[in-house]
């Protein structure tokens, strides 16, 4: 009964796209410029797909694969042509998508920009089954960051469905997936020279501490960064510090800041030289693994579990001595250390905004704003010449509630429904004014402290992934919620083939929220 009222939701929303004035290119996200024509393109049996060779080509190769599985009938002697010109001078990942009845024309001055015409024109011929309206599409999106991350330290999901996620973040145009691998419940990532970290640190999950280990080999890794890469994906890898250090510090208990209760072990040691020399061999395994030039480090919530900093002599003495002030200074004295440690290796330092206040160089670091009842921290960061990615708990923390009656998950006076994730930035970026070029984009953030399972992944995960995405891509005079929900229903439509088990905004009631472990059903205000 329940999987007929979803059907019946579905097919109503499709009917309002036929009505006249309704109807729009069934897009996600929506592109920058459209000028509709008449006449349609034809996918069909026979259908030429061409190129002027050298990334062009192989990209052919794989939109004539993609074309052909999607089974059609019809016979079709028009041509496909993929162009990549240097010379053409389009922006940076856009592109120019041309329809007419014999020919299609797919042209970006880049590859990321190419593969974006082919994700367009794939997602066309899918949505009109292959009968595609003629039309010209200039394309280009409004953020250089357009990101998802998730947490698999509380619990892990494994590289089939991280592959399944990358996959829809490529058709979706979003172009970097921010890995959570290291924090309290578990350690998710092989480091050779210290092998307990999954040995023993990959053991148990956030609710059940006891779950056989479960982790990404060093293979693996490198396997997922490159199937990423292939969809012009970075892989941005986090590594927690100095706090969320638990998993590292019960295990090498010689780098533990102490910490009291649930907390112990909670901090690394901010002191020791030879805490830095584990930090520091653990980049360079995580660097060899990861091309990003960025590497994120954390740096949020320290004081959660700090408590032995204020008792600890030799701490004490520390803090003295280097006239820190207090175990803030002390805070801000080990990001400082990580950051030029880092920069030193190469790599530019992503924290969250509380690095703000550590005195960290602009120049060799970037600031998530995650704390949305703290918008002065964004004021301060952009004030201070720090480029921002914005990632705010509200609206965009996907665990989060999306609806009123769904008992699973956070609230913060109010929760994160489909509406408020598609209208932001517009909400805050006023306070950004004068500061435009600072802001690099957005980033959707999936924490897993109740999302044991696929299901409920997907379910918290979806469809609010779509509205993120054309956030950060469409620009914002282009963006209008009542069409973006009109065209919806096809990207549910795409979501039940893939088998994915997501929140219907349409006929809420119709998909019941699944079961979450059984530690504390709800999370408020954390």
């Amino acid at each position: 009964m329940i999987h007929i009222e979803r059907r019946i939701a579905l097919v109503v929303m499709a009917c309002l796209l036929s009505l006249p004035g309704l109807s729009q290119l069934p897009l996600f996200p929506t592109p920058a410029e459209v000028r509709m024509a008449q006449g349609h393109f034809t996918v069909g049996r026979e259908l030429q797909v061409s190129s002027n060779g050298g990334y062009a080509g192989k990209l052919a190769g794989i939109l004539s694969e993609e074309l052909k599985a999607m089974d059609g009938d019809a016979s079709s002697s028009g041509q496909v042509y993929l162009e990549l010109d240097e010379r053409a001078a389009l922006p940076d990942e856009g592109y120019v998508l041309e329809v007419t009845p014999a020919k299609v024309v797919l042209k970006a001055s880049s590859e990321a920009g190419l593969f974006y015409a082919k994700e367009t024109f794939l997602q066309l011929a899918e949505a009109t089954d292959g009968k595609v309206r003629c039309c010209r599409i200039e394309d280009a999106p409004r953020y250089a960051w357009r990101g998802f991350m998730l947490d698999e330290s509380r619990h892990f999901f494994g590289k089939e469905k991280v592959k399944q996620y990358l996959d829809i973040m490529a058709s979706l145009k979003m172009n970097v997936f921010h890995w959570h691998l290291t924090d309290e419940p578990g350690w998710r990532i092989e480091i050779k020279k210290y092998p307990k970290l999954t040995a023993e640190g990959a053991v148990g999950n956030w609710h059940d501490p006891k779950a056989p280990a479960q982790f990404y080999t060093q293979d693996d890794i490198r396997e997922i960064v490159a199937y990423a890469a292939e969809r012009h994906i970075m892989i941005l890898p986090e590594f927690d510090m100095p706090g969320h250090a638990t998993a590292a510090c019960r295990l090498y208990p010689e780098v533990s800041g102490g910490g009291e209760g649930k907390w112990e072990g909670f901090t690394f040691h901010p002191c020791k030289e030879e805490t830095f020399e584990f930090i520091s061999n653990i980049f360079d395994e995580i660097i060899s693994l990861f091309p990003s030039p960025y590497i994120h480090v954390g740096g949020d919530e320290v004081h959660f579990g700090n408590q032995s900093w204020y008792t600890d002599p030799e701490i004490q003495q520390f803090i003295k001595d280097k006239n820190l002030g207090n175990e803030v200074g002390l805070e801000h004295y080990f990001i400082r250390r990580i950051n030029d440690m880092l920069a030193a290796k190469g790599k530019i330092m992503i924290g969250w905004d509380e690095i703000v206040d550590a005195g960290v160089s602009p120049d060799k670091s970037v600031v998530m704003w995650w704390r949305h009842d703290k918008k002065y921290q964004l004021v301060k960061a952009l004030e201070n010449g720090y480029k921002v990615i914005m990632t705010p708990r509200r609206p965009l923390y996907a665990d989060f509630v999306q609806y009123g009656q769904h008992r699973v998950g956070r609230t913060w006076g109010g929760y994160n429904p489909i509406e408020d994730v598609y209208r932001f930035p517009e909400s805050i970026i006023h306070l950004a004014q004068g500061y435009e070029e600072q802001i690099m984009g957005l980033q959707f953030s999936l924490w897993t402290e109740r999302v044991a399972d696929a299901k409920r992944l997907d379910f918290m995960a979806f469809p609010r992934l779509a509205a993120v995405a054309e956030s950060a891509w469409t620009l914002a005079k282009r963006k209008e919620y009542s069409l973006f929900m009109q065209k919806l229903p096809k990207f549910l439509e795409t979501l039940d083939e893939l088998g994915i088990y997501y929140f219907n905004p349409f006929c809420p009631d119709s998909t019941p929220e699944p079961d979450a472990p059984d530690k504390e059903d709800v999370l408020k205000n954390g």
